[in-house]
């Protein structure tokens, strides 16, 4: 006699206390680093103004950016550590992958405002300000070390995390370009390299936020996740004794680690 059952993913115990630990370690260092990055965004926003420096307002510009990233991934965490319930049986794990989806866009933004910014300033030099420039950026570097230092061991545990250690790490980059670009228009008045320096910082911001982003659509796509061989988790299911067929086979990443799978098997009942 035949039967149908459909195997469903499950999540021990271990494992939820385990990313209830590293989700409240995460939540921690996030909430640190918000409140430095939203203290001295205010000072090198002005900065950037003052001085008159693309590259110094880009790094400014990204740092809000990094705030309101920042903050977003706060949420994510929260609300993702929301038990599952009647109309959301999975929870709200989902929350961590769509923040880091509109982190990725907010970097894209950043990157074509920063080449158009860049184009602009190639076609009509502005006077920069190195002395102010150079001080500057190095203060938003060191905050940005700092920030990175908070968030480092957290970065591989989810997209949200990683997404977040992204802009840290831009912003940092960032602010040694401004620095690099501050020193050449102090000491050789060269006005060109702010510019220059501000499209290298936009094309690495770019190309951080595609991987990003790919990634995210991947999971929102519920592509099968990476290191998962399909056709050997099919074998490996028809080889189980009774199993006779294996269809409609799907396996899935509801977020980062946090793996599905479905699967309807014909069994022989004895």
């Amino acid at each position: 006699m035949a039967s149908d059952s459909h195997p469903h993913h499950g999540h021990s115990h271990d494992h939820h206390s385990h990313a209830h630990a590293h989700a409240e370690g995460s939540f921690s260092s996030l909430f640190r680093v918000l409140l430095l990055s939203g203290a001295f965004m205010v000072a090198e926003v002005l900065g950037g103004f003052w001085s008159g420096s693309l590259a110094l307002l880009a790094d400014s510009g990204h740092m809000a950016i990094d705030t309101a990233a920042v903050a977003l991934g706060l949420f994510a965490l929260w609300i993702g550590r929301k038990p599952p319930n009647d109309q959301r049986t999975y929870g709200y794990y989902r929350a961590e992958i769509l923040a880091a989806t509109l982190n990725g866009a907010m970097l894209v933004v950043v990157s074509l405002w920063i080449f158009y910014e860049a184009w602009q300033r190639f076609s009509e030099p502005h006077s920069i300000n190195g002395p102010w420039m150079t001080v500057i950026a190095v203060g938003g570097l060191i905050v940005n070390l700092v920030g990175l230092r908070l968030v480092h061991k957290h970065a591989d545990s989810s997209l949200n995390m990683r997404a977040v250690t992204l802009h840290l790490i831009f912003d940092a980059l960032g602010s040694v370009g401004a620095i690099l670009a501050g020193i050449l228009v102090w000491q050789w008045n060269l006005i060109w390299a702010d510019s220059l320096m501000s499209v290298l910082i936009a094309a690495l911001i770019l190309h951080g936020a595609y991987k990003l982003l790919t990634e995210c659509v991947d999971i929102l796509l519920e592509s099968v996740p990476r290191g998962v061989n399909l056709e050997a988790l099919r074998r490996d299911l028809s080889s189980i004794d009774g199993v006779t067929d294996v269809h409609d086979l799907h396996v899935w990443s509801l977020a980062t680690g946090v793996v599905a799978l479905s699967a309807h098997l014909r069994v022989i009942r004895t």
